[in-house]
């Protein structure tokens, strides 16, 4: 509890404090809830997981407490990208196979949680496992300030992913390249349209200078606007880095290998920026509950579909 809560000295008015204490009380919760961030990309090698250690990092460097789920199956994830192996991860956990604490691996500073199969059974999970999937999601997010998610790409309409759930921070990384600008719109224009996300912050990776980031975004702005009614927000730009090749080489993040290097200066900008960009009302009333609740009905949609194709099928192959 903050040391401020609860001082007796130059008290308001009677008819006041029961106000002015249910507001202390909202921002005291806000302050202190979980900020959830999903990291997404429209298509592979724009740096999405390079980015997602890197923010860790230099969340960590700052004091922030961070924990990363790692939602993509080996190889080439996150986990292999640090040399971490890991022994269980959060199906183990969910189907009773060992306990939270033990699916936990630790990067430098910070927390990670293998999640990647447990995405995938989520369709198949009990009342019972999907229960003990949102207890265990809060446990281990308890005290955290800042959880990213290294999201899954998505590759259908099908597909599940705490990208599409209301209630969390939604950051796409994209390259300044012709596939990168196109893949990416491509992907927030399938967000906008299929699951109403509205507001998108754009990180730009790979690039020369700010300049060149800076004009790829405004592309994808200009277009989402007209077309989308999306909001898009610039978050920041990280450039081209021999630096951080080596660092990834290593299986570490370049804010730790190389803090001076230009690529790691830039992600610990990028990670202030991250921290007081305005977050939305009904995103701080978000949180690892809402997060679950809402990946449960993205199921349920998606269960939906699926058994109205079906009939469907049926339908047209007793036709013909």
């Amino acid at each position: 509890m903050r040391s401020d809560v609860g001082m007796l000295g130059n008290q308001p008015p009677a008819h006041s404090r029961g106000v002015d204490q249910a507001e202390g009380l909202r921002r005291l919760l806000i302050e202190n809830r979980t900020q959830v961030v999903t990291l997404v990309s429209g298509k592979h090698g724009v740096g999405r997981t390079s980015a997602t250690i890197n923010l860790a990092a230099a969340l960590a460097a700052a004091g922030k407490d961070v924990l990363v789920l790692d939602e993509n199956p080996a190889p080439h994830n996150l986990t292999d990208s640090l040399g971490l192996v890991a022994r269980y991860d959060f199906l183990d956990v969910v189907q009773g196979r060992c306990q939270i604490r033990d699916a936990l691996l630790q990067g430098k500073g910070y927390a990670i949680l293998p999640t990647a199969r447990a995405m995938r059974a989520l369709g198949n999970l009990n009342t019972s496992e999907q229960q003990c999937m949102e207890h265990a999601l809060r446990e281990v997010s308890g005290g955290v300030d800042v959880m990213l998610v290294d999201a899954a790409m998505l590759t259908g309409q099908s597909s599940v992913s705490s990208s599409l759930a209301p209630g969390v921070r939604l950051v796409v990384v994209t390259d300044a390249t012709a596939s990168g600008i196109t893949e990416s719109y491509g992907l927030i224009k399938r967000l906008a349209l299929e699951n109403a996300r509205l507001r998108f912050e754009i990180v730009v990776n790979k690039v020369a200078d700010e300049k060149v980031a800076r004009l790829a975004f405004g592309n994808m702005e200009k277009v989402a606007r007209s077309k989308l009614a999306a909001r898009l927000e610039y978050l920041g730009c990280i450039p081209l880095d021999d630096k951080q090749k080596r660092a990834t080489h290593l299986a570490r993040s370049v804010v730790e290998a190389y803090p001076a290097a230009s690529s790691a200066t830039s992600y610990r900008a990028l990670s202030q920026e991250l921290l007081q960009m305005a977050v939305r009302q009904d995103e701080m009333e978000g949180g690892v509950s809402q997060m679950m609740k809402n990946l449960m009905n993205q199921l349920s949609r998606c269960n939906s579909k699926d058994m109205t194709k079906a009939v469907n099928s049926s339908r047209a192959v007793a036709s013909y």
